[in-house]
């Protein structure tokens, strides 16, 4: 009997710590399911096709050589060969492999490559490169349309050495190529790729138009039916009339919208969306009203593998809206600081750096900016851009201090406090805290704040939302109810206690 207690007290104990693991094990799951849409790396491709992954801007120059004219067609075969031999180069040298090499080289330039590759990995190092433009000169092409020669002139790369998988360092350069091709069984093969002087670039004098920042009394604006969804199909441009006209009145002058790097097209922006984007600043100058346009909204990725691919999406917008009489600001991207983690520091602000070079290039006037998440994170890359922008969403009687803090690190640079608010939800979620007077005090102070050190704002935001998308918090329904009242405005259009602060600073 004594003993068969005791298997019973054994078999209850195990049921006991069975049910337990279970239950953690379901609170877990549910937990990491309504996390989920959040999560940045969740919206990112792992593997593309060949041509989707590597695509930099090729600009041939002085086309005219000794020896016969290069055809249109040919020169179209040689950009392809060239551009795919790099492609594969740059996969060999991440992966100590040689996979595909022998389609774009020729025998000895696959032994120079192979030798490399071994060394490489015989001490434990693999380099990952990319290369964002290229700017081909030809010098010689052979009567029998065989062999072509040509110097590729200071090429934009970037570079990540590993050893042993852990980063070790990083490298933006811009060398210059002398290239020899062959053509073999239809390719054109490369024969000699050689690393020599880059050219001296010439230091033109900045064009850059200097913006009054301290002017900038804005608000960060989506349309309350469509939040996070503006183009498209949801596009209606008798929305944006009316809500551009009422943030008129409200005194301000200044909107930042966001443009979904994904939905838009990627690296192939939808032309559509690109003219919706357009006709926005154009409502936004009727109604006296300046842009910042932010770029990669939900885009976490920063992988050499994607570089080319933002490229060719930036590139697109910033020439098609360039010039526009109401376009403020490019603010390159959103909260990148909170990347970092998952990211990495290094990768994040290496991706920024270019990006912010490149949109320098294709728009030599507007002003460029980065939106980070907090004052400590927008001392990152402080020389890069023409003015600092922050967020704060902690408590006001803290903000001076950190703002102050900024100002000292910030090397003179106007300072831009481009999202702050409230959220005037009351309800389960928050034990029923919150309030719309608890909102109209918040902008109370900070308003006050911000008229004392003259800073420019951008608030978040006009309208409580009756949905927030997955994607933008997450399932947390704590999460969900606090930011759909972030408005100055109810969902029904009813103005909130808080507008009184806000239009009072006309």
């Amino acid at each position: 009997m004594k003993r068969n207690r005791n298997i019973y007290r054994i078999l209850l104990l195990l049921s006991f710590i069975g049910l337990n693991a279970l239950l953690l094990f379901g609170i877990s799951s549910i937990l990491s399911y309504l996390n989920t849409g959040a999560d940045r790396a969740s919206i990112l491709h792992i593997e593309q096709n060949f041509e989707e992954t590597y695509t930099p801007k090729i600009t041939w120059s002085n086309t005219t050589n000794e020896g016969r004219p290069i055809e249109d067609q040919t020169l179209k075969a040689v950009e392809k060969d060239y551009i795919s031999a790099w492609n594969v180069r740059n996969l060999a040298y991440a992966t100590n492999d040689m996979y595909g090499i022998e389609d774009y080289y020729t025998e000895s330039a696959r032994k120079k490559i192979n030798n490399t590759l071994q060394l490489n990995a015989k001490n434990g190092t693999t380099l990952k490169t990319t290369t964002i433009k290229h700017n081909p000169t030809v010098n010689f092409y052979s009567t029998d349309g065989k062999l072509i020669v040509f110097t590729d002139h200071n090429v934009a790369q970037y570079q990540e050495v590993y050893s042993n998988k852990e980063l070790v360092s990083t490298y933006h350069i811009a060398p210059s190529y002398k290239v020899m091709m062959l053509l073999e069984d239809g390719f054109w093969r490369i024969r000699h790729l050689v690393e020599i002087e880059p050219d001296s670039e010439k230091n033109n004098p900045s064009q850059r138009e200097t913006i009054d920042a301290k002017s900038i009394k804005g608000i960060n604006y989506y349309p309350k039916n469509t939040p996070w969804d503006m183009y498209g199909k949801k596009y209606d441009s008798a929305v944006l009339q009316k809500d551009f006209g009422l943030i008129q009145q409200m005194g301000l002058n200044t909107i930042r919208v966001f443009v979904p790097y994904e939905t838009f097209g990627k690296a192939t922006v939808d032309l559509k969306k690109l003219a919706q984007l357009k006709q926005t600043l154009t409502i936004a100058e009727q109604h006296n009203l300046k842009v910042i346009v932010t770029l990669f909204d939900f885009y976490g990725n920063y992988d050499i593998q994607d570089w080319t691919l933002t490229h060719r999406h930036a590139e697109q917008i910033v020439t098609a809206l360039k010039g526009h009489n109401a376009l403020l600001a490019w603010d390159i991207k959103n909260e990148p600081d909170l990347d970092f983690e998952s990211r990495g520091k290094e990768k994040v602000t290496a991706w920024l750096t270019q990006m912010i070079k490149n949109i320098k290039e294709w728009d030599s006037k507007t002003n460029v900016t980065i939106g980070w998440s907090s004052t400590e994170a927008a001392e990152n890359l402080v020389e890069e851009v023409d003015f600092v922008s922050f967020h704060y969403y902690k408590k006001p009687k803290d903000f001076l201090n950190a703002y102050a803090v900024l100002k000292e690190n910030s090397k003179d640079k106007d300072l831009v406090l481009q999202e702050y608010g409230y959220s005037s939800y009351s309800g389960f979620w928050n034990l029923y805290t919150g309030s719309n007077d608890d909102q109209a005090e918040y902008y109370k102070e900070m308003q006050a704040y911000v008229a004392q050190k003259n800073i420019p704002f951008v608030l978040w935001t006009l309208y409580d939302f009756e949905t927030i998308p997955t994607a933008v918090v997450g399932r947390l329904p704590w999460r969900k109810k606090q930011q759909q009242y972030f408005g100055l405005f109810t969902t029904e259009g009813k103005a909130k206690e808080a507008l009184t602060y806000i239009k009072a600073k006309k």
